[in-house]
């Protein structure tokens, strides 16, 4: 049976407006952050809270033969994994996660992290694009296809509690599970973005990361700065200076040559062909008045984008408020860096490289320590099979009524290449609904209601598509 495309969006909208609206915005609410930044997490319970949330949501839907689980392997963040059977030998994964960055500051009056606020279009609140929707969508687009007795593969649903930590929990969760998923031919994640609400956006790589805290120190308390200035270095310049080792403060080139990597050929004609599109969402950072972006051209800024290494200071601490700053020569200097590495570069050797670069021979024999924190590896997706590509336009052009685009993201998804090494073989819809101005991570972050609708309704759409194509596989070779 073909699938309705009308039925289909209505009934995803149906489900969207009455059912995941008011569990998305009471998952809002929870505090759900991941360990990296919560690490009593399991005595305060908010990530259980948010399991359990969208646990019993899941159980509640009318889909034949779905089992919800939730899995707990010992001193780990817990797992959803669900499963639906479906026609013939084929397993499609979707995946998603329901951990939390923290709180961060600077949103607006009204608003907050964990204060739920609907404004039109727009759900405001921590986690709720990134990615507290994705089990709700993965779920839903399964039941689209149900409603109207159309076939799908087995799917297995994981919802992982650990993914803004770098996902350290999952491979043992994918190993301590490997015969329950199988070898699937279709994973779709739904953690990704989109460069505008007009499409549906596919991502085609996915950088790297290397998250750790530079610490740099130079004496066992602090001393008044009026006796000390001039003869005890200051810890700040000393991590400065360490910094340019790595950087260029000039123009923000990582000057570590073995953080580089070649640019496939296709890539940059994919950037290219989409460039013009992303030239607005550059201008819509949230830029003060006389600033500019680094890259005024738009295809050399969507590459440094999403295929050059780049370094951002996420945190520090040994500094106290510029109120509370008195004349003392501070002990130390800590910095979180935060770089980002091309899709091909192995982040652990890149954490390897930086941390010889960092500690070695340190400036007037400072005590210096960089520890990396969890490096994730970046992703380069496989060549996209004729029916998939053709399935993600056909669904796009359905739900949005424009082709579907393909882009390189800047982010990182650590599961992506970690399921990329161990399913060689399978197909990859990276998406999501993280577009312009939506401020993942920062203050002010929300989801754009009627991109989830969309999406949700394409991951269906594509659902059906795959599960045709495997029945026309399985007859050619017979």
């Amino acid at each position: 049976m073909a699938l309705d495309t009308a039925h289909t969006l209505g009934f995803v909208q149906k489900t969207w407006d009455g059912d995941i609206l008011p569990t998305l915005t009471e998952y809002v609410r929870i505090p759900a952050k991941s360990p990296m930044f919560d690490p009593e997490w399991k005595a305060h319970g908010h990530l259980d809270r948010a399991v359990s949330l969208i646990e019993q949501w899941s159980r509640a839907r009318a889909i034949e033969g779905l089992r919800v689980e939730v899995v707990r392997l010992a001193d780990r963040t817990p797992l959803i994994f669900m499963e639906v059977p479906g026609r013939g030998d084929d397993t499609v994964v979707l995946y998603g996660h329901c951990d939390k960055q923290p709180e961060m500051v600077g949103w607006a009056e009204g608003l907050g992290p964990w204060t739920p606020v609907r404004r039109g279009d727009r759900l405001y609140g921590r986690g709720a694009g990134d990615d507290g929707y994705a089990a709700f969508a993965a779920v839903t687009a399964i039941q689209a296809l149900q409603t109207q007795g159309v076939p799908h593969a087995r799917c297995i649903v994981l919802i992982e509690a650990c993914e803004e930590s770098g996902s350290y929990d999952l491979p043992h969760y994918v190993e301590a599970l490997a015969s329950r998923i199988g070898t699937p031919s279709l994973v779709v994640c739904l953690d990704s973005g989109c460069s505008d609400y007009d499409h549906l956006w596919t991502t085609t790589s996915l950088r790297g990361i290397v998250n750790g805290v530079l610490t740099v120190e130079v004496l066992s308390e602090g001393v008044h700065s009026g006796a000390a200035s001039g003869i005890v270095p200051s810890s700040f310049r000393i991590a400065r200076s360490l910094l340019s080792r790595i950087e260029d403060e000039r123009t923000g080139e990582v000057v570590l040559r073995n953080l580089h990597a070649d640019i496939p050929r296709e890539r940059i004609e994919q950037a290219r062909a989409v460039s013009s599109l992303l030239a607005k969402r550059i201008s819509e950072f949230p830029f003060l008045p006389g600033m500019r972006p680094m890259h005024d051209e738009p295809l050399a800024a969507l590459m440094a984008g999403t295929w050059k290494p780049a370094l951002s200071i996420t945190g520090a601490a040994g500094l106290p408020t510029p109120t509370d700053g008195g004349n003392v020569l501070r002990p130390k200097t800590a910095l979180k860096l935060s770089m980002r590495l091309p899709p091909t570069v192995k982040a652990s050797d890149a954490a390897k490289r930086m941390k010889e670069t960092l500690e070695a021979d340190p400036p007037y024999g400072a005590r210096v320590t960089f520890h990396a924190e969890s490096p994730g590896d970046g992703w380069d997706a496989p060549a996209t099979a004729p029916w998939l590509a053709q399935a993600m336009r056909r669904a796009s052009e359905a739900y949005f009524g424009q082709p579907a685009m393909s882009q390189g993201t800047g982010g990182s998804i650590p599961f992506m290449a970690m399921l990329g090494a161990r399913y060689p073989q399978a197909q990859f819809m990276i998406t999501g609904v993280l577009g312009p101005d939506s401020n993942a991570h920062g203050p002010n972050e929300y989801i754009h209601v009627p991109t989830g609708v969309r999406v949700t309704a394409c991951v269906a759409s594509v659902l059906a598509d795959h599960a045709n194509d495997s029945a026309e596989r399985g007859l050619a070779a017979r």
